[in-house]
């Protein structure tokens, strides 16, 4: 990919994810600021630490996607630092508790569509107010090939919180694409994370698993999604609007 992002400011939310940081890595090599965002500053901070790049061009704020004022604060912040908000990445999310529909904890549900759900309508709100303002931009949300594409059982949560991840970023897509900005999703499947293994999986127990399940036969590695949102974000995916690209090896194919 040709894309360069000099002169863009990044935002990514789920900031200390293994995915994000894959994705903080690929923007910065190509030149843009990116801002991790999350909930624990120390985490942020080790995570900003261990990405390698030039000109100090990882940066930080602590912010919780679920609380609407801090998250229209962190807009202004991430203004404020560095010039301007040109692309966000909201890939904020957890898996909660898994259990049949009629045994699951209404807390659970609570929360996983708290986070994965409500907080990526809360970052899109504030991000895109801010962008159609200023020019226009760009907005990548993290969906996941289990929702819209697939499910399993005693995940009902987490699959309709991504489900409804996918038809809210396509829906805020039809809505903003004449103020300027472009939305999508990614939807991962599994991917060398430890939210790929089950309770006290070994690596090799997952691979082995995985390997039977996936047609590519391994998991996915962070940096093939993060390659995946980068091209999203560029100009080189200019007339894609609304498209939830999933990334899964086959598994839903």
């Amino acid at each position: 990919m040709g894309a360069r992002f000099d002169d863009k400011v990044v935002l990514i939310t789920g900031g200390a994810g293994v995915i994000a940081g894959a994705t903080a890595q690929a923007f910065a090599d190509l030149g843009a600021t990116v801002v991790l965002a999350g909930r624990n500053a120390d985490t942020l901070a080790a995570a900003a630490a261990r990405i390698p790049a030039a000109d100090c061009r990882i940066d930080w704020v602590a912010a919780d996607v679920t609380d609407s004022a801090q998250v229209a604060e962190l807009v202004d912040e991430v203004v404020r630092r560095h010039g301007g908000l040109h692309i966000a990445f909201n890939s904020a999310g957890i898996f909660g508790k898994g259990a049949p529909v009629a045994d699951l904890d209404e807390d659970v549900w609570s929360k996983v569509l708290g986070v994965n759900l409500t907080g990526v309508f809360l970052a899109m709100k504030h991000e895109i107010r801010h962008m159609r303002a200023h020019g226009g931009g760009v907005i990548v949300n993290m969906a996941s090939n289990i929702g819209a594409h697939g499910r399993r059982p005693g995940m009902a949560a987490y699959a309709a919180s991504k489900a409804a991840v996918s038809v809210l970023s396509r829906t805020a897509a039809r809505d903003h694409i004449a103020d300027g900005v472009r939305i999508n999703a990614v939807s991962p499947g599994a991917t060398d994370t430890p939210m790929s293994f089950r309770p006290n999986e070994t690596r090799a127990d997952r691979d082995a698993r995985i390997s039977s399940a996936v047609p590519v036969a391994r998991v996915g590695t962070p940096a093939e999604i993060a390659a995946a949102v980068v091209w999203l974000a560029s100009e080189e995916s200019s007339f894609m609007v609304g498209h939830d690209l999933v990334v899964d090896g086959g598994a839903t194919a």
